[in-house]
């Protein structure tokens, strides 16, 4: 597992497209609050013909906030970009000036071995000029996941490409509305994606590939409104935790206070975490009932996931 904060903290990732600039006005005045990261899209939220005009407009957004952050204290999020090609990359950076450093990263979207090495070697180039790290998330969306026979083949050329910049690989995310769009499937806000067997197959995929060594992040929620839309996205991010998700894109303000709380861990977990870590070395017994006598601890068995769940106690906090 990932032995820095950073790679658990993104979040609530809320997506806005490249060319909202009302995006300006609502960071500064912290309108979203203080609890999520933001994704300024500049593919498939931006038609083809305003591809230049989207460009322009979110180094213009950037240099705003970075200006007014001279002035003002503000909350500022982690700030991706979502390219549709690796030439923005080093273009968007050169444009911004000094407002580069509000750049997190960069998302890159249908990420796939083809395309893989001309991303990395444009992220590696920002790194070395800008000298400091600059992220990358790649999305895991292509159909060509889909088919059986080269599935997992893919996804370890995929794995074997990221090796020579894994320290930059913030999280591995996965298009789950992508892939539902290739069978036709659209989940209801009674219904979790989980249970769509073809696509959380896929998902499976995905975690035993990059799980060991990667932070990855939950599917999108489409639902922001109407009946049972907070309670299906809490339902949801449960089976996220639960298949090895972290984190999860969110596509309206509504959903950032829901996924964040639902990353603070209970104070059960974090007492039997901190059980386990601090287990003494001397102790002839590796096992023993949690503080609450409700389940064994065992120091072989359970040291990962009190790694894990101090992490995320730091950074979303605790309930109860």
């Amino acid at each position: 597992m990932k032995d820095d904060n950073i790679y658990y903290s993104v979040g609530a990732l809320l997506y806005c497209p490249a060319n909202n600039e009302s995006i300006v006005r609502s960071i500064i005045t912290e309108k979203f609050g203080n609890h999520y990261s933001l994704a300024l899209c500049l593919e498939d939220t931006i038609n083809d013909d305003f591809v230049e005009e989207a460009e322009k407009i979110v180094v213009s957004s950037l240099k705003k906030i970075w200006d007014k952050k001279a002035v003002k204290s503000f909350y500022i999020p982690k700030i991706f970009i979502r390219v549709r090609e690796k030439d923005q990359i080093c273009r968007l950076m050169e444009m911004l000036g000094d407002a580069q450093i509000l750049v997190t990263g960069f998302i890159i979207p249908k990420f796939i071995p083809e395309t893989a090495d001309g991303y990395i070697d444009e992220l590696l180039k920002i790194n070395r000029e800008y000298n400091r790290k600059i992220y990358m998330m790649p999305i895991l969306e292509s159909q060509a996941m889909i088919d059986l026979r080269t599935r997992c083949t893919m996804l370890y050329a995929i794995k074997d490409k990221l090796k020579r910049i894994e320290p930059l690989v913030l999280n591995i995310r996965v298009g789950g509305n992508d892939l539902c769009k290739m069978f036709g499937f659209r989940r209801h806000s009674n219904e979790s994606i989980h249970d769509i067997k073809p696509v959380s197959a896929i998902f499976s995929d995905i975690v035993t590939t990059f799980g060991l060594d990667y932070v990855i992040s939950g599917p999108v929620w489409e639902y922001f409104n109407g009946e049972n839309w907070e309670e299906g996205l809490k339902s949801e991010i449960v089976g996220d935790i639960l298949c090895g998700f972290l984190g999860k894109t969110v596509i309206h303000p509504n959903q950032i206070e829901v996924v964040h709380n639902a990353y603070k861990v209970s104070l059960k977990d974090l007492q039997d975490a901190n059980s386990i870590l601090n287990w003494s070395k001397n102790s002839a017994s590796l096992v023993a009932g949690s503080q609450a006598k409700e389940r064994m601890n065992e120091y072989k068995t359970h040291c990962i996931w009190a790694e894990k769940i101090k992490i995320l106690a730091e950074i979303y906090g605790v309930n109860g």
